[in-house]
């Protein structure tokens, strides 16, 4: 592993979110949103930055409420109660404006967390309304997604985001959390200069952590590995989607269990027979729902501690929040 490989960055981390999370009173009808965010489980995670779209374009608060109409696909965002009013292109812009802001190497957010069933802000499960002449026509769909979060999403693929109410399920709330890190990890490494050796260390440290996630994305992130000789800046910016595609799939107990058996192969010549068992036994307890994510990973540090492998010490799996491990606990 590559000594120059720049350490991870330590809490709390810079994230965007959607202004109303905050509690300010940015909304349409003048009222803040501070319920939706879990304020106190994340204390001291992140930092946050706030962004209302829909006033940075000028609407002002309180305001007529948007709502999203036409094609699921390509949905306009216009007015309520006057549909005449369509501010589509401006969200889109603002949109595209924040996300090369947000891109930039120099640039501190490292997620992004945004207001769920927004018209603006949404991720998922938005309402599209049909509307014909100005006249909103039948029921809604859920499939859309907020205009000025589909216009950041599109230009920064790889930046780690997340719906405020899904951060109320404790798995979805700890893979947000990996990903934030995993991608300011990254960042600081490329703010360093990323090269062949920094990119394969940095790949050393996190591959069991992505083997949790997804072995098919483990699996493809080897071969993009496999010869950097040529093209290496396009081989690197597709690793980066590679892997932050692959840790966006929540870890599954068989995943972790899979991992913990890697990494229990390290100690084998230093553990005796029935000490392998009894990690075996919590392993596989784990994997069969019995006992908590912390449990096997508790003992396997045990062992690591009286029985140091520098490798498997460093590998981000076993921290992947640093100082955050209770985000696991539920798992």
């Amino acid at each position: 592993m590559a000594d120059d490989l720049p350490n991870r960055p330590e809490p709390p981390l810079c994230i965007a979110i959607s202004e109303c999370l905050l509690g300010r009173e940015v909304r349409y009808d003048g009222s803040g949103a501070r319920s939706s965010f879990p304020h106190d489980l994340l204390h001291g995670l992140f930092q946050y930055r706030g962004i209302c779209p829909e006033m940075a374009i000028g609407m002002g608060t309180p305001r007529d409420p948007i709502r999203l109409v036409g094609d699921v696909r390509a949905p306009q965002a216009v007015g309520v109660k006057d549909s005449g009013v369509n501010v589509t292109a401006k969200l889109a812009g603002f949109g595209r404006e924040q996300a090369t802001a947000l891109g930039d190497l120099g640039g501190d957010v490292m997620g992004y967390v945004f207001m769920k069933n927004s018209p603006s802000c949404g991720l998922y499960r938005v309402k599209v309304y049909p509307h014909e002449d100005g006249r909103v026509t039948g029921a809604p769909v859920s499939r859309g997604r907020g205009i000025y979060a589909a216009a950041v999403v599109e230009a920064l693929p790889a930046l780690p985001v997340e719906e405020s109410g899904r951060l109320q399920d404790p798995v979805l709330r700890e893979n947000f959390a990996c990903r934030v890190f995993t991608y300011a990890h990254w960042k600081k490494t490329e703010s360093v200069g990323l090269t062949p050796a920094r990119l394969i260390a940095f790949h050393s440290r996190y591959k069991y952590l992505l083997m949790a996630h997804s072995v098919p994305h483990y699996q493809e992130a080897g071969r993009l590995l496999s010869n950097l000789k040529s093209g290496f800046d396009a081989r690197a910016a597709t690793y980066l989607g590679v892997l932050m595609a692959g840790l966006s799939r929540p870890a599954a107990r068989s995943g972790h269990a899979n991992v913990l058996s890697h990494l229990q192969g390290y100690l084998k010549k230093q553990l005796d027979g029935p000490t392998r068992q009894e990690l075996a036994q919590l392993i596989d307890a784990y994997r069969k729902g019995e006992l908590p994510l912390m449990a096997p990973i508790t003992l396997l540090k045990h062992h690591l501690r009286r029985h140091p492998d520098e490798y498997v010490l460093h590998q981000a799996y076993l921290d992947p929040h640093p100082g955050y491990s209770g985000l696991r606990r539920t798992l």
